[in-house]
């Protein structure tokens, strides 16, 4: 049994309760408590630091590659396609506003998409015509063939640079969010895992053991990949994305963050390594999963990928492979929504989580 001082602090009832301390969460929680500064929120994950897709992706800011953009459009029309482009272009800016480029390793130099057919270009004008209202800019996207040189990828065809694409270190992200979360009084539980819920006409009991409970008058999941447990009823598929990192590498050319294949690759330059991952339409099924594994298949591949596209006749030597687990849908657009009288989401992110939590963290407080 826990004792009294126990159940009437850190189990005690709160106004709103978020599970998941990834960015979705974290973002919610400043939302929340910037506009209502006298709720209380409680913060619950079940491991000892954010984990899924915060903490193991590649760090990408995620504005967008130009073949995901024609993709987008082609599945699920204009509308809907700009309306997230805009909040991640929203999103980036936000991050911007609330910390310093050098606490969190922030690079907007800008990102690049490899083509191999010219038939997305045949597109161009018309994408940076219709993203001309949201970035201000008359072209969003160009064809720089100069750089393929310069950056050594000299089996490439094309080359689409992005001034609003960019890096950051995530890790540094979650510290920063979390000590603006220290900031504002969000309170935390980590290491706990939620059992299961109910509801009733007055609060939401949120079990995390046989014996121990905490209440709230509202929930809200950010469990992204992770919510099917609670969230039956909404299309979330896990999707395993698998990363490398080289060791250092000598008079390394390759600067930015680089896209390839409607952004199912993914590689950017961390100092002098390369960070190179996705390939997971090789293998989608396999990598339909929210276990944090890597495959052999998968790391041959992208080992494969390495040494033809990007460092061709270089011998490089992995350093580090790891995975994260996104959520995706037949749709990119996220699940941002009341559930029932005190139960809300915010999940299914399609791996655009970095850009797209500071937004949702605004829609979540306009909701609850």
């Amino acid at each position: 049994m826990k004792s009294i001082w126990e159940l009437e602090t850190f189990y005690r009832k709160r106004d709103i309760v978020i599970i998941g301390a990834g960015f979705s969460g974290l973002w919610t929680a400043v939302s929340i408590k910037e506009q209502y500064p006298e709720k209380s929120v409680l913060i619950i994950e079940r491991s000892p630091v954010p984990l899924g897709a915060s903490t193991r992706n590649a760090g990408f800011a995620c504005f967008g590659s130009l073949t995901e953009v024609i993709a987008d459009a082609q599945k699920m029309g204009w509308e809907k396609t700009l309306e997230l482009v805009k909040m991640r272009f929203e999103g980036l800016r936000k991050i911007r506003q609330y910390f310093n480029n050098d606490d969190i390793d922030f690079d907007l130099t800008g990102g690049y998409e490899i083509l191999n057919n010219d038939e997305p270009l045949q597109q161009l004008d018309i994408v940076n015509e219709k993203l001309k209202t949201i970035t201000g800019l008359d072209k969003t996207y160009v064809l720089n063939q100069g750089k393929i040189k310069e950056f050594g990828l000299g089996k490439s065809e094309f080359l689409i640079e992005n001034p609003c694409e960019g890096s950051l270190h995530s890790g540094k992200l979650l510290q920063k969010l979390l000590e603006k979360c220290y900031e504002l009084k969000v309170e935390f539980l980590f290491g706990t895992e939620v059992k299961s819920i109910d509801e009733n006409a007055d609060e939401v009991n949120i079990h995390l053991s046989k014996t121990l409970s905490v209440k709230a008058d509202k929930i809200i999941y950010c469990t992204n990949a992770f919510s099917s447990k609670f969230l039956e009823k909404e299309e979330i598929i896990p999707a395993r994305g698998q990363i490398l990192l080289t060791e250092p590498i000598g008079n390394l050319k390759l600067k930015g963050t680089f896209h390839y294949d409607e952004g199912f690759y993914y590689f950017r330059n961390l100092g002098n390594r390369i960070l190179l991952g996705g390939g997971r339409n090789q293998d989608f099924k396999t990598e339909e999963t929210t276990s944090f594994e890597t495959t052999e298949f998968l790391q041959n591949h992208l080992e494969a990928f390495l040494k033809e596209v990007i460092l061709p006749d270089q011998e490089v030597k992995i350093a580090f492979r790891w995975s994260g687990i996104m959520a995706m849908g037949s749709e990119k657009t996220p699940i941002v929504k009341q559930l029932s009288n005190r139960q809300f989401c915010a999940v299914r992110l399609s791996g655009m989580g970095v850009a797209l939590a500071p937004k949702i963290g605004e829609m979540m407080a306009g909701m609850v």
